[in-house]
């Protein structure tokens, strides 16, 4: 029974107001329960840095993933390693085989160029719906805004359907500083200048998320949520926590 005015949030299969999980090593078990309960809080799923490659049961995890209409892909590190290897051409049997529909092209450990990264993700969105990832894990190094402005918009153009702006699991590299403080500057540029929906902001802790929330609004999207914050997210996008309690639907006006 619906007596609340609250803000309006997609629903559905969203295209924005996206909660991106980091799987990290959920038991099938756990799995299984917190999908039967929250499934329609969670769009799509990160299998962690590199572990689906020694994930137990990885297929059966996928399976229950899609089976609940949540995009499942590989963490960008996976594809780092790959690249490094030289090993792509194996990976992208590995995915289809897999029946991942979703790739991650990252460099948040590699200097990949941005050249090679476009050239790649051209080819790749031919088989794979693509979604790139800008910044670096290292929290020293620092990419001025202009950097950060010019590869979103050309990660796009490639052919990436959403660009991540790096976080990492912690809050502390990317669009944060060391000590997990959000880079304010940066990404006020980043939405002056780019399409929101298109921007997948990693915000690990609800800290993180309630920032982007008032900043952008409840159909923000947010990446690297832990799966267990999925209903508390919720609760914040919806203005049901004291941080996020008078967040009005006339005032989001990006979102």
């Amino acid at each position: 029974m619906d007596f609340l005015s609250l803000p309006k949030r997609t629903t559905g299969n969203r295209v924005y107001g996206l909660t991106c999980i980091a799987d990290f090593g959920t038991s099938m078990g756990e799995l299984r329960n917190i999908l039967a309960d929250f499934h329609t809080m969670i769009d799509i799923a990160k299998i962690g840095i590199g572990s689906a490659y020694v994930t137990p049961n990885l297929r059966t995890k996928i399976n229950l993933y899609k089976e609940h209409e949540i995009k499942p892909y590989c963490g960008g590190t996976l594809f780092e390693k790959c690249y490094y290897q030289n090993k792509l051409n194996e990976y992208i049997h590995y995915l289809h085989d897999l029946g991942i529909e979703w790739i991650e092209v990252s460099n948040g450990t590699l200097d990949i160029p941005l050249q090679t990264r476009i050239e790649l993700i051209s080819q790749l969105k031919e088989s794979f719906h693509v979604i790139a990832e800008v910044g670096s894990k290292d929290c020293r190094k620092e990419m001025r805004i202009s950097e950060w402005l010019e590869e979103i918009q050309l990660l796009l153009e490639a052919g990436s359907e959403y660009v991540i702006t790096e976080g990492r699991d912690s809050g502390t590299s990317g669009i944060y500083e060391e000590c997990g403080t959000v880079r304010c500057e940066l990404i006020h540029e980043l939405i002056k200048n780019i399409d929101p929906k298109k921007i997948i902001f990693e915000a690990p802790t609800p800290k993180h998320q309630m920032y982007f929330i008032k900043e952008i609004g409840p159909n923000v999207n947010l990446g690297n949520v832990k799966i267990n914050d999925v209903l508390m997210l919720e609760a914040q996008r919806c203005g049901l926590r004291s941080e996020t309690f008078y967040l009005e639907e006339h005032e989001c006006n990006l979102l």
